[in-house]
């Protein structure tokens, strides 16, 4: 028996590698277990064109002490294989997946419960403890959510996005009978559409440049799609709204057109939240704010809970997110057909995962 497995690592812009790499050992409080489905996702591209943005290169991450080379992959379900003393909470061949937020438990946002702020936060995935891109890892029992036998594991990796979406929704200030107006039909705004489905919203607007995703927001139950290169949204958004504006505006796409119609197309004292990460610094037009009372506010992940309220959504019928998933590969084509996918077949695809447990 070999005490080597496979793990896609990131060595550095546009170098990702399948290693074999030592299989970590289980130790007090932790699980061990064997990933079975890994969603790439839009920070991994980002780090893969563009990095090392959020993995650490030069200083050790000061929570996990790692850098790079690491073991991609924060989108993730699997099946336990081993827990550690004192581990409770789940048992050997218990389906999961994984809430990945590494934070330090003691600083001032830790305190009081607000974890996914962490001043030294990292990822599984991205920031060390291993990722959903191999074929074993260990992670504190904090972070393993166990699966109802009707949520596949396929849906299970999933469960990652769509709690970016259902936190960015639940803590907005979003109530029943308002308008809607998301920005981007990717995967995170997909997320933010069928959460607003679940929350019973009846007028979503989602604006998207491409038709393909145009779609998708349809499929997923968005009530209306714009094309903002082809029509004024601020103009159509006052139409779809009975000239009142949009309550609330998710943006999900991070890019500064988005923002600067955004703001003029919610209503007097209505909010955009941000859901994206941006690259470079975007520029605010402060009057836009000020002379509406409008809000601007940030999303930073997910929080306790939220995996657990995705759970209970999927379980019961309220989320239907099967349609997501656009491509399956083998992890040992992740480079060539999962990010070159992404890339060149933008338009077509969602959520594309790794079938780890299929081998190479």
């Amino acid at each position: 028996m070999t005490d080597k497995m496979n793990a896609v690592r990131f060595h550095g812009n546009k170098d990702i590698r399948l290693d074999q790499i030592p299989i970590p050992t289980i130790k007090p409080g932790h699980v061990k277990l064997a990933p079975k489905f890994c969603g790439i996702c839009g920070s991994d591209l980002h780090e893969y064109l563009g990095g090392p943005n959020i993995i650490p290169s030069k200083d050790a991450h000061p929570i996990t002490g790692e850098t790079l080379p690491l073991t991609l992959g924060h989108e993730f379900s699997g099946v336990v294989e081993e827990v550690g003393e004192g581990v409770t909470t789940v048992k050997a061949g218990d389906r999961v997946c994984v809430q990945p937020i590494i934070y330090d438990g003691s600083c001032r946002a830790c305190k009081r419960g607000l974890v996914n702020c962490c001043d030294q936060n990292g990822f599984v995935g991205l920031s060390g403890w291993g990722g959903g891109l191999c074929e074993h890892i260990v992670v504190p029992e904090s972070c393993v959510k166990s699966l109802p036998d009707n949520i596949s594991l396929e849906v299970g990796a999933l469960i990652e996005p769509l709690a970016v979406g259902w936190h960015a929704v639940d803590i907005s200030p979003y109530k029943e009978g308002d308008s809607v107006l998301v920005l981007g039909g990717g995967p995170i705004g997909l997320a933010v559409v069928q959460v607003l489905v679940g929350k019973k919203c009846n007028n979503i607007i989602v604006s998207e440049v491409s038709g393909r995703r145009r779609e998708f927001a349809k499929n997923f139950g968005a009530h209306h799609v714009i094309d903002p290169t082809k029509v004024d949204v601020v103009a159509e958004v006052e139409r779809l709204t009975g000239g009142e504006g949009a309550d609330v505006g998710f943006d999900a796409a991070g890019v500064q057109p988005a923002v600067d119609t955004a703001l003029q197309a919610i209503k007097a004292r209505g909010t955009l939240v941000n859901i994206a990460v941006w690259e470079k610094r975007a520029t605010l037009a402060m009057n836009d704010i000020v002379f509406r009372e409008r809000a601007y506010m940030g999303i930073a992940t997910y929080s306790l809970g939220d995996f657990e309220a995705v759970i209970k959504a999927i379980s019961t019928g309220a989320m239907k997110p099967e349609g997501m998933i656009t491509k399956k590969i083998k992890l040992d084509r992740v480079a060539e057909e999962g990010f070159k996918a992404l890339i060149e077949d933008k338009e077509n695809q969602v959520k594309i995962l790794v079938d780890v447990g299929a081998g190479i």
